[in-house]
């Protein structure tokens, strides 16, 4: 598959059966669990279908997660056009939440894949960062956010919620540290 070259009608419907396999597989976190031919099966593609969209289980990973971050950028960049800067801002934060509740087994089988590989990670997380960024920049011209803060310390957070979602009242809390993000972002009036 080259960049240059769009994919056939009947390529493209299997590559995505095999992407929306693997992201039921990782929601329900049993990616190890599984031979990685049998992705294939549960997808209703050949295994040579298989290969040629992902060489690896770290490819087919790799292409989730990707799909996850261009998901994610898309949607702020429709908050951002459709709601007022702080209304966007926080309701992308939030839905963030959401998204790291409803895809923990995405997040723990690519910790597990990329402990030592994190250029993979890097480029999603510039990505997501960058969206973020946008958000935050529009919230602080709208005259909603102090202009103190940049978007790393609002990734800082999320990934600080990310990685605690082992913990018992993991939710409350993840709403809570939204809630304090927010409230220590709004511009003093």
């Amino acid at each position: 598959m080259t960049a240059d070259k769009p994919l056939r009608a009947d390529a493209q419907r299997k590559r995505e059966a095999l992407l929306a396999t693997a992201r039921e597989i990782f929601d329900a976190g049993d990616f190890f669990d599984l031979r990685f031919d049998d992705f294939a099966r549960l997808a209703g593609v050949g295994t040579g279908t298989l290969y040629r969209h992902f060489p690896t289980r770290e490819a087919l990973a790799e292409a989730v997660y990707h799909e996850e971050v261009a998901t994610l950028h898309d949607h702020a960049r429709q908050l951002q056009a459709t709601l007022p800067a702080a209304d966007a801002l926080a309701t992308f934060l939030r839905d963030m939440v959401d998204h790291i509740d409803a895809h923990q087994g995405l997040a723990r089988t690519l910790a597990t894949l990329w402990a030592d590989r994190s250029g993979a990670l890097t480029e999603g997380s510039r990505a997501l960062e960058q969206a973020v960024t946008d958000l935050v920049a529009a919230a602080i011209q709208a005259g909603a956010v102090r202009d103190d803060v940049d978007a790393g310390a609002v990734m800082m957070a999320l990934h600080g919620i990310g990685a605690a979602h082992d913990r018992p009242n993991w939710r409350a809390e993840a709403n809570g540290v939204i809630t304090l993000v927010l409230d220590g972002l709004r511009r003093p009036l």
